[in-house]
C-alpha cells in the first residue's frame, strides 16, 4: 500500500491567503491629526468667542484629556481597599497622585498618575513607562458610581463561542502613544523612532481643541486682528459642510476604524482616510447591537433617518459634544415624527411609571467597560432578533423581569406584518450564517448582495465574511457591488474579488476601481490586483495602479509602531513576489508584538518554502504558545511536523485545526493523507468531512475515490 495518495503531496501551505487589512483595530482612534503648523491654540479664540470658549472649555471634548491636578483628584472618592489583579494588588494614593503596585514578593512599585482621560463616565489615568510610552493604569474610576475598578477586566467581551480574557495593563493596546492618542489631545506629534522603538510624543494642548474641528487658526486670528470686517475666515467653517462632511469629521473619533493616511482634515471624506469595521466583527451581534466598544459610526450608517433626511451629528449634539435635547429627548425626533408617543409606543404613562420617550426605545443605552453608549442605528426594538442572536433589546432593558420571548410576542401582536422586523431578521440571519460558514446559504447571500436596497453595512459585512465560500454565485454579486454608491461596500467587494482574478470580468472591474473617487476603494483594488501579472494589464491601467500602490504603501507606513501595519505590508510584498521584503516585514511585526499569531504563521510558511523547515517550526511553536487552539497555527504546525518526520505530533495538531471552520477542510484532507495508510476507512471519513466544507474541490473527490478503493 502506498504511503500517500499519488499526485497529492503533503506540504506546508499558507493557511490564510490574500491580504488581511485591519486585523488589529485598537481601543480608540488610530491616526494622527494634521501636523501642528499654523496653529494658534484655543486661547487665541477666546478674545472674540468667549461664550463658545466657555462652553467648549468645560465640555467633555475640552476635557477629553487633562493633567491630574489636586482639583481633579478632590472630586474622586478614595478606594475602600486594594484591588487584586492577577497575582498583584494595586492601591490608589490620591495625595501622592500615584497607583502603587504590590508584587507577590519585593517592594511596592509606584506609578505616577500624570494625565486623566475621559470624565463623562470614566476616568482612565496615564503613567510613564520606558521608551517614552504613556500607559493606561490598571485602575480606573467610575465617575457615576464613584468607585475604582480593574481597567482591563471591564473591557472583556462575553462571547458565547470564544470567551475573552483580560489584557495585561501594559499591553500595547493600552499604550496612549500607540492606541488612544488621536481622540484625546490636539495637534499631536508622535515622534516615533522605529529603529529604537521609542517615542518623543508632544501635543499642543490636551483635549479636543477648537482647531481640531476647524483647522489651523493662526491665519484667521491675524486676518481679523488686522480687519474685523474680513470675511475670509481662513478656517474650516462647518456651516458650509454637507451632512456627510459633518459626520466624517465626527466619525474620526467615533468609529471603530483603521487608518489609510497619517492625517485627517475637517471637511474631508471619512473613506478617504479610514476603513470601517462592521458586523463581521464579533464586537457586534449579527443583528447589529454593540457587544464591545464600537464608537457609534457603524450603527449610524444603519440609521434609516440618515437615508431619508439630511441628518448629521450636529442635529442632536453641539460641536463641544453636548446633547442638545437633555430636557426633552423627544424633541430630537418630533421635528420629523410628530406623533402621539403613547399611541405609537403602546406604553401609556401610569401612576407608577413615566411614558417612555423615543430615545429609550429607538436608542437603547447599554454599557461596556463601565461606559454608557446609545444605539445610533435608530431602528425599532426587535426582541425576536435579540432572542435569536444574543443581544438585549430595548424592551428587556426596561422590563428587567421579562425575557425576549415575552417582548417578541407583544411586538408581533402590535405589528403583525412589520416589514422592518422581517428585514432585520433576514439580514441578521445571513450575517450569522456567514460567520458560521454555512455555505448552503450562499445563494441567499448572493441574492441579497444583488438587491438595490441592500444595506451597505450589512452587505460589506457579508462580503468580508465570504472568503473561502465555494459557491460561484458570489462573484457576479460581488462585482455588482463595485458600482454601489457606498465606498464602504465598493471597498469590501474589491477585497473579496482578489480571490477571483482568473475571471477576466473580475480583473477588468478591479482595474476600473483603481480610478474610484474614494481612496479606500483604490487601495483595496490595488491590493486585490497585487498578484495579477502586470503584463496582462491594459497600458492605460498602469498609471492608475502605480498611483494606487503608492497610496497603499503610504497606508502601511502611516503607523510604523503598529504590528498589523507591518504584517499587512508583509502580505502585500509576498503577493508582489518579494519574499525577502515580506519576511522583513513579518519579523518587524513580531518584534513589535511577539504574541501576534499571523506574522509567525506566514513567516513559517515562507521559511518552509525556502527549505528552512526547523526555522518554520520555531515560528509556529512561538505562535502556538500565544494561541494554543488557533486553527492556522495548528494546521501549519501539523504539516511542518509531518514533513519533519513526526507524524504523531502532526496528527495531534491537525485534529486541533479541524475545530476551526476556516481550516477544517485542509486539516481533514491532510489528516487523511497522514492516517490513510493504516486506516483507509477513517481517512475516507475525513475526506468526506473535507468535501462537506468544500464540495467542489476536485482534489478531495479524487482522494475519496482513492481511499474507498483501499
Amino acid at each position: 500500500m502506498p504511503s500517500r495518495i499519488p499526485d497529492l503531496t503533503l506540504k506546508t501551505v499558507l493557511a490564510v491567503t490574500g491580504l488581511i487589512l485591519g486585523l488589529l483595530v485598537c481601543v480608540l482612534l488610530l491616526t494622527d491629526r494634521e501636523p501642528a503648523h499654523g496653529y494658534a491654540g484655543s486661547h487665541a479664540c477666546r478674545a472674540c468667542h468667549e461664550d463658545f470658549y466657555q462652553r467648549w472649555e468645560s465640555s467633555h471634548h475640552g476635557k477629553a484629556m487633562q493633567p491630574v491636578s489636586p482639583q481633579l483628584l478632590s472630586t474622586l472618592t478614595p478606594p475602600d481597599a486594594p484591588i487584586a489583579i492577577s497575582n498583584r494588588t494595586y492601591t490608589v494614593d490620591l495625595k501622592r497622585r500615584s497607583v502603587f503596585e504590590m508584587p507577590p514578593t519585593g517592594r511596592p512599585v509606584r506609578h505616577p498618575m500624570l494625565h486623566a482621560l475621559g470624565g463623562k463616565n470614566i476616568y482612565y489615568f496615564l503613567t510613564p513607562l520606558d521608551r517614552g510610552r504613556l500607559q493606561v493604569l490598571p485602575l480606573a474610576y467610575d465617575f457615576n458610581a464613584q468607585t475604582w475598578f480593574d481597567t482591563t477586566a471591564s473591557m472583556t467581551r462575553h462571547f458565547a463561542a470564544a470567551p475573552d480574557e483580560a489584557l495585561d495593563w501594559r499591553d500595547p493596546l493600552l499604550t496612549f502613544n500607540t492606541a488612544c492618542f488621536g481622540c484625546h489631545v490636539s495637534q499631536l506629534e508622535k515622534n516615533y523612532d522605529p529603529k529604537r522603538d521609542t517615542y518623543r510624543t508632544t501635543w499642543r494642548e490636551p483635549g479636543i481643541s477648537c482647531e481640531t474641528c476647524h483647522g489651523p487658526s493662526q491665519a484667521h486670528v491675524q486676518a481679523f486682528r488686522r480687519n474685523k470686517q474680513n470675511r475670509d475666515l481662513h478656517l474650516k467653517s462647518w456651516s458650509g459642510f454637507t451632512p456627510s462632511q459633518v459626520n466624517s469629521a465626527c466619525a474620526t473619533c467615533h468609529a471603530k476604524a483603521y487608518p489609510l493616511t497619517p492625517a485627517f482634515t475637517p471637511g474631508g471624506d471619512f473613506f478617504d482616510h479610514y476603513g470601517l469595521t462592521c458586523l463581521e466583527d464579533p464586537d457586534f451581534s449579527p443583528d447589529g447591537r454593540d457587544l464591545g466598544e464600537n464608537y457609534t459610526y457603524t450603527l449610524w450608517l444603519l440609521n434609516p433617518c440618515t437615508k431619508e433626511t439630511p441628518l448629521d451629528c450636529t442635529h442632536c449634539h453641539t460641536s463641544s459634544g453636548r446633547y442638545r435635547f437633555t430636557h426633552n429627548p423627544d424633541a430630537s425626533c418630533t421635528t420629523c415624527h410628530a406623533q402621539d408617543i403613547a399611541a405609537h409606543s403602546r406604553h401609556p404613562a401610569t401612576k407608577t411609571s413615566e411614558l417612555p420617550n423615543c430615545v429609550s426605545c429607538h436608542m437603547p443605552t447599554t454599557s461596556f467597560a463601565s461606559m454608557r453608549r446609545s444605539d445610533h442605528s435608530h431602528r425599532p426594538p426587535c426582541p425576536e432578533a435579540a432572542e435569536r442572536f444574543g443581544a438585549a433589546s430595548a424592551c428587556t432593558l426596561c422590563h428587567t423581569g421579562k425575557d425576549e420571548a415575552w417582548a417578541a410576542g407583544h411586538v408581533r401582536k402590535w405589528f403583525p406584518d412589520d416589514t422592518r422586523r422581517a428585514k432585520r431578521l433576514r439580514e441578521a440571519g445571513l450575517i450569522s450564517a456567514a460567520r458560521k460558514r454555512e455555505w448552503e446559504r450562499a445563494p441567499d447571500i448572493a441574492s441579497y448582495l444583488s438587491e438595490a436596497n441592500a444595506e451597505p453595512v450589512i452587505a460589506a459585512s457579508l462580503l468580508r465574511l465570504l472568503p473561502g465560500c465555494p459557491d460561484p454565485r458570489i462573484w457576479p454579486a460581488a462585482r455588482a457591488c463595485l458600482t454601489n454608491a457606498s465606498p464602504l461596500l465598493r471597498g469590501a467587494a474589491a477585497t473579496l474579488l482578489a480571490d477571483n482574478l482568473r475571471d477576466p470580468l473580475t480583473a477588468a472591474a478591479l482595474c476600473r476601481a483603481l480610478a474610484d473617487p474614494a481612496r479606500l476603494v483604490r487601495i483595496q483594488a490595488a491590493q486585490a490586483l497585487a498578484t495579477y501579472p502586470r503584463n496582462s494589464l491594459p497600458a492605460e491601467t498602469h498609471n492608475l495602479l502605480s498611483a494606487a500602490e503608492a497610496e497603499t504603501l503610504a497606508m502601511f507606513n502611516a503607523r510604523p509602531d503598529d504590528w498589523a501595519s507591518h504584517y499587512n505590508l508583509g502580505n502585500y510584498r509576498l503577493a508582489r513576489s518579494d519574499p525577502k521584503g515580506a519576511m522583513a516585514a513579518y519579523r518587524q511585526a513580531m518584534r513589535l508584538r511577539s504574541d501576534a499569531v499571523m506574522p509567525h504563521v506566514n513567516a513559517a510558511v515562507l521559511a518552509s518554502q525556502e527549505g528552512r523547515l526547523q526555522e518554520a517550526i520555531g515560528y509556529l511553536r512561538t505562535a502556538l504558545a500565544a494561541a494554543p487552539k488557533h486553527g492556522a497555527v495548528n494546521l501549519n504546525l501539523g504539516l511542518a511536523l509531518a514533513e519533519a518526520g513526526d507524524p504523531r505530533q502532526a496528527e495531534r495538531h491537525l485534529r486541533t485545526a479541524m475545530d476551526d471552520p476556516a481550516c477544517r477542510a485542509q486539516a481533514a484532507y491532510n489528516l487523511a493523507v497522514l492516517t490513510g495508510p493504516r486506516d483507509p476507512a477513517a481517512a475516507a471519513g475525513l475526506i468526506r468531512e473535507a468535501i462537506t466544507c468544500e464540495p467542489d474541490n476536485p482534489r478531495y473527490r479524487d482522494a475519496l475515490e482513492y481511499f474507498l478503493k483501499q
